[in-house]
């Protein structure tokens, strides 16, 4: 049973869901704030579960046919004029993908599926079968390709674009809420056990106080909080540094650029600085 790990503060909601898609045998759909730890879940898991992990990164260009195989024709028509025997077996031109690996490995692996609405609409579509009955058929081999143990399969998306209804209903969902001012204190505490608690607690409350101003089109998340007390720390930020500023005034720590990442939320905090002058 998954319960997190030392390094990663699983709640008791993501644990429920990790163990009931495990239980279900049906792949876990992770959705959730960019940061929140949705792609680091499935290493966390094969850990926890000391299993080998399969990644699979999704990207615009991508198909679902290569997450099974890849047919290369051009590769035996060049040997095929050069005279060389391995054109005989065509199962040398056959380049296998990330969920024939799965499929074929010997003992039960974590297959993660990252950011899967980067692809065309389809591209979720395209997998219905084979990951609900987790085999597929090789047309060239004239074979049909069955996972000998079932994957545990996790699947991130950012929520960039609507995924299909009948994927949707063959998958376990969860949205990983973005953490309490508790659970992110002790995620900060795995990453740096021996910070001053005072400093922590004045960090954190500058970072909620950003993410609170209205209208900031790129919140900081998780791993943000994270790199900025990392700088905050290794610069050796002193607390009084941190003290009397309110970002709802406009008013920005020091190493804000870990914080904030594009030029319209400066530009609504510089409006909040003149509004309060």
């Amino acid at each position: 049973m998954f319960q997190g790990t030392e390094t990663y503060i699983a709640t008791r909601d993501l644990q429920l869901a990790v163990n009931a898609a495990i239980t279900l045998e049906k792949p876990l759909l992770v959705k959730g704030e960019p940061g929140t730890g949705k792609t680091l879940l499935a290493h966390e898991v094969a850990k926890a579960l000391n299993k080998p992990i399969i990644t699979w990164y999704v990207k615009s260009t991508t198909i679902a046919q290569q997450g099974l195989y890849e047919y290369d024709a051009v590769s035996r028509l060049r040997d095929s004029q050069l005279g060389d025997d391995k054109v005989h077996d065509i199962a040398n031109y056959i380049k296998q993908g990330k969920l024939w690996e799965a499929f074929e490995a010997d003992e039960q692996v974590v297959l993660l599926i990252d950011e899967i609405d980067k692809a065309d609409i389809e591209f979720p579509n395209d997998l219905l079968l084979e990951l609900d009955k987790m085999e597929f058929y090789c047309y060239e081999l004239q074979r049909t390709i069955v996972a000998k143990k079932r994957p545990i399969v996790i699947i991130t998306s950012n929520n960039e674009k609507e995924l299909p209804d009948a994927f949707l209903r063959r998958c376990f969902f969860h949205f990983i809420q973005f953490p309490d001012k508790e659970t992110m204190h002790r995620i900060v505490n795995v990453h740096y056990p021996n910070i001053d608690d005072t400093l922590l607690d004045r960090a954190m409350k500058l970072f909620y106080q950003i993410r609170d101003i209205k209208g900031i089109k790129k919140r900081p998340s998780t791993s943000e909080l994270i790199d900025w007390i990392k700088l905050i720390l290794s610069e050796r930020i002193a607390i009084n540094e941190l003290e009397d500023l309110d970002p709802k005034r406009g008013e920005l720590p020091p190493l804000a650029g870990a914080l904030l990442k594009n030029e319209q939320d400066y530009g609504i905090v510089d409006q909040l600085r003149k509004w309060g002058r």
